[in-house]
């Protein structure tokens, strides 16, 4: 039987990964710095050509990559929110279903999927819990355009 304590570490846990959803989609990555990550956090975006590193090189390289002008409308699902407690520490594994719609030189617009699992490592901060470490895995791709190099990678 899980602790209350338990209960409000998995629902607030819960709440974290929704939060960094909503953050990207409204593309408001600064707020990731105050909100989602810790301050050392290591997030990996690599699966789908993105950026590996620290926080700031993140959130610069969201601000370049995920524009409005590029991606006007994109969306995170995250559902089967796995998280393993260990005090002050977690981890998890959480899917992730993403149509993206992307904006193309000609004026038209292109909308793909991604299907991806973020895993995840936590912790217990001064001011609740963030995320300090986030892995991409790639489960697969749908129509994504031709140019894109992830499909079969």
């Amino acid at each position: 039987m899980l602790s209350l304590q338990q209960l409000s570490d998995r629902l607030e846990i819960q709440d974290l990964v929704y939060y960094y959803a909503h953050l990207i989609d409204t593309k408001n990555f600064d707020a990731l710095r105050e909100t989602v990550f810790t301050e050392d956090a290591h997030i990996d975006y690599s699966v789908f050509g993105g950026s590996v590193g620290d926080l700031e090189s993140t959130i610069a390289y969201l601000k370049q990559a995920v524009t409005n002008e590029l991606f006007p409308d994109t969306q995170h699902l995250n559902a089967n929110v796995q998280v393993q407690l260990d005090g002050d520490t977690a981890s998890g594994r959480v899917m992730c279903f993403n149509p993206m719609d992307m904006a193309l030189p000609d004026g038209k617009r292109h909308t793909f999927f991604l299907g991806l699992w973020y895993v995840d490592d936590y912790r217990r901060t001064e001011q609740g819990w963030r995320i300090s470490r986030r892995v991409e895995e790639k489960s697969w791709v749908f129509n994504t355009p031709e140019f894109m190099s992830f499909e079969d990678g």
